[in-house]
């Protein structure tokens, strides 16, 4: 084998490992090639950006950082969360490797995890509490998960807010979105990198596109985050969009947060991208309202069957067979209290040919003036592994769902925050249902602690976690789906792809 051959098998190599660039493990995937050309590593960075939480003065925010124990990541590694706007520590990385040494104020992390396995917690209070921008190298990046849960007792945006801190990416669809009057929701646009990104915004609402110039080219400069306000896009109101986020250069960052005057409000997380199927998993077994938002974006109008899956199976909810969702238009659809009473995943097919769309729920609990609301986004499977970080001792459910064969998995309780030893647990989802699994709890817990997800064995599993907190009477909740963490990157065997380069 020559030089140059050898070079770029390093390359390839370092590049995966390093960057994550290399195709993500698909646990769904098949076919004996793949195995034998390709090795699974560990990722060695994962960059995490948290938008800013709040425009409320009675906010009070709790972040918490986790990190699972990797096999293969050796001994070395860090991670922090800075504020948006300020430059690394001296001595750090960011997600784009510059090294923070000179120019701008340094910043002081707002978290450091020490080790994996064990969560580390952070917290903000006000109206003022930036957006964050992190990273993780080495033993702490993969399947690296960081929650951002704030409380807001009253006013504006009063309720449970959650969001999973998500990696930078160039393309978001969240459909579930409103201009209407009682609706205030604005889109969080994070720029992890050195130079300045640009995005437009695209608003599709019941008659198709929007027109609005004022969502084009916004630009987000370096290490720092944007909110625009979803109503002054457009002229009139709209009840029920389908906001597209698309990064023109550089990467961002992109969440909703939807706050309604009568409702409280929450984050809305993007939905998977768009597909034939969907699932939509964790509706609480108390909601009382439930609304299916979908968007096609395509040139194709999408019929979809809806099936909910419930503890004893798949069933159609009645008067709700069947959706229409016209091409390059959002479809809403009320479902009233769906679960009635017992735990279920929404679940959406084709109900002929096939037209990719995306899809999101709003949920809400509580009746009178007493109600909050959440959301859940379609979401991939759990895949390898999956990670929700922030539960407590009281107040948090997870829902798994096997929409088709059934499954065994495994759910481990981490280390609590302030103490207290890990636990674990073995479930089987009979296929067709969702199942709310009494959790291990960690012994001696003290603090908050993680859920990580483990397929066993069986079909695809999706999984979703609810955190509640009752304030005043008033239901407070957030559901955050878990899709696959991607902690590994399946690395080719370069000698093997590159061969053609030996003559």
């Amino acid at each position: 084998m020559n030089r140059t051959t050898v070079s770029l098998i390093a390359g390839v190599a370092a590049l995966a490992a390093v960057t994550g660039f290399a195709s993500m493990s698909e646990p769904q995937a098949s076919g004996g090639d793949t195995a034998k050309t390709a090795a699974e590593l560990p990722v060695e960075r994962t960059s995490l950006l948290c938008p800013a939480p709040s425009t409320s003065d009675l906010a009070e925010t709790a972040y918490t950082s986790f990190t699972p124990v990797t096999k293969g990541t050796g001994q070395s590694g860090r991670a922090e969360l800075t504020a948006a706007g300020e430059e690394p520590a001296e001595g750090t990385t960011d997600g784009s490797g510059a090294d923070g040494k000179e120019g701008g104020k340094k910043a002081k992390p707002v978290l450091t995890p020490k080790e994996p396995g064990k969560p580390v917690t952070g917290e903000a209070s006000g109206a003022e509490s930036p957006a964050l921008v992190g990273t993780a190298e080495g033993r702490f990046a993969p399947g690296w998960a960081v929650q951002q849960t704030t409380e807001v007792e009253a006013g504006s945006g009063r309720g449970l807010l959650g969001t999973a801190c998500s990696a930078p990416d160039t393309d978001f669809w969240f459909p579930g979105a409103s201009t209407a009057k009682e609706r205030t929701d604005y889109t969080h646009l994070t720029n992890p990198d050195d130079s300045a990104a640009v995005a437009d915004i695209e608003l599709y609402g019941k008659d198709g596109a929007l027109k609005s110039t004022v969502g084009e080219g916004i630009k987000i400069p370096p290490h720092s985050s944007e909110s625009v306000l979803l109503s002054t896009l457009i002229d009139e109101p709209q009840t029920n969009l389908t906001v597209h986020v698309t990064v023109r250069s550089g990467r961002v960052a992109a969440a909703v947060q939807a706050v309604d005057d009568a409702l409280g409000g929450d984050w809305l997380a993007a939905s998977a991208p768009p597909a034939g199927s969907l699932v939509l998993p964790g509706i609480p077994k108390d909601a009382t309202s439930v609304r299916l938002v979908a968007f096609a974006p395509g040139d194709t109008d999408a019929d979809l069957r809806v099936r909910l899956a419930s503890p004893t199976g798949l069933i159609t909810p009645a008067g709700h067979e069947t959706v229409h969702v016209k091409a390059g238009m959002t479809a809403a659809v009320d479902l009233g209290d769906v679960t009635r009473g017992e735990a279920g995943s929404l679940v959406l097919t084709p109900t002929e040919k096939s037209a990719p769309v995306v899809a999101a729920l709003r949920v809400v609990r509580g009746k009178g003036d007493k109600q909050e609301t959440a959301f859940i986004p379609a979401t991939g499977p759990v895949g390898a592994r999956a990670t929700a970080a922030d539960n407590r001792s009281k107040g948090s459910t997870l829902s798994l769902v096997a929409p088709g064969r059934s499954a065994k998995v495994r759910v481990t309780a981490s280390a609590g925050s302030g103490g207290g030893a890990a636990a674990t647990k073995t479930y089987t989802i009979k296929g067709g249902t969702t199942q709310d699994v009494r959790l291990p709890v960690p012994s001696g817990l003290k603090g908050t602690y993680a859920l990580t997800v483990e397929p066993l064995s069986g079909g695809p599993v999706h999984a979703a976690r609810m955190l509640e907190a009752a304030e005043g009477g008033i239901p407070m909740f957030t559901v955050q789906t878990l899709p696959d963490d991607r902690g590994t990157v399946e690395v080719p065997d370069a000698e093997q792809d590159l061969s053609v380069l030996q003559r």
